[in-house]
């Protein structure tokens, strides 16, 4: 017996899928459930945009989370690693939580995210065909080729409407929604604490939320893995810091000058915390 159809919206928040309901919403289009994994590392504001969103359309939006939060998971997880593990072999044996995640090992994306995503597909799959509709730009040929191999029961709204990454920012705004300036910050708006993002959008970071670059600062000195592998959070503070410096006096921010300069600054910072 074939089940009954439920509509659901996977929403990030983000620029392409809030354009993505915004459409569907105008065009009429059937909605049984807006699906928001909470992964507690939004920025301020785009929970605040959220909010806005569904006091604006009337839409209520379900929120999951995960059942352990993402300070849990980094510090106190116990997680079975082999003995000849990459990282029992240099950190050392005690090491306790995921740490930071890292290019091959993106723990925070699947526990924060796909598995409460999945917890609550699981239980609408037994009475519904679940179509799942994803925002993903009609300009992101790459992201829709991984989906489609891997994914059924997806619907992209985006593609088929012919909207760009571009054309979705600009159609968010001419409806009201700017996110307080996020992206004219960051190119893409996701987890504020994500070290696999490009120095560019970390500086805006450091410049811009002093309040979170703060907390990224106190996490990097409790966990066991360092931030990036060729900064600590610390690290990049006296890079930006220095940059400052440079601008100021008409120096250029990069070149072998720069970075021979910001070693010996580095090298003066491990030098004074190690007294």
């Amino acid at each position: 017996m074939d089940k009954p159809e439920y509509n659901l919206v996977s929403f990030s928040g983000g620029k392409d899928s809030t354009a993505m309901l915004l459409g569907m919403i105008e065009r009429g289009m059937r909605i049984d459930c807006i699906l928001f994994c909470d992964t507690g590392l939004e920025f301020p504001a785009m929970y605040e945009h959220i909010a806005k969103l569904e006091k604006d359309t009337g839409m209520s939006i379900t929120r999951v989370r995960a059942e352990k939060s993402f300070e849990e998971l980094m510090f106190y997880a116990e997680i079975r690693r082999k003995p000849d593990s990459a990282a029992l072999k240099k950190y050392g044996p005690d090491i306790r939580g995921y740490g930071w995640a890292g290019p091959r090992m993106r723990w925070c994306t699947a526990r924060l995210k796909d598995e409460p995503r999945e917890k609550f597909l699981w239980e609408i799959r037994k009475e519904y065909d679940v179509k799942e509709y994803v925002g993903i730009a009609a300009d992101e040929g790459y992201r829709l080729e991984r989906k489609r191999n891997r994914q059924d029961g997806h619907v992209h709204p985006l593609v088929d409407w012919g909207m760009t990454e571009a054309d979705c920012l600009q159609y968010c705004y001419d409806r009201g929604y700017d996110w307080n300036g996020l992206y004219e910050q960051f190119k893409r708006v996701s987890c504020w604490c994500c070290p696999l993002q490009p120095l560019t959008e970390l500086r805006q970071l450091y410049h811009n939320h002093p309040a979170l670059w703060e907390q990224l600062k106190e996490w990097d000195k409790r966990t066991w893995r360092q931030f990036r592998a060729d900064y600590s959070v610390e690290q990049l503070e006296v890079r930006f810091l220095f940059e400052e410096e440079c601008i100021r006096a008409g120096k250029p921010i990069k070149g072998k000058q720069f970075f021979a300069e910001l070693k010996e600054k580095l090298a003066e910072m491990a030098g004074t915390s190690n007294r």
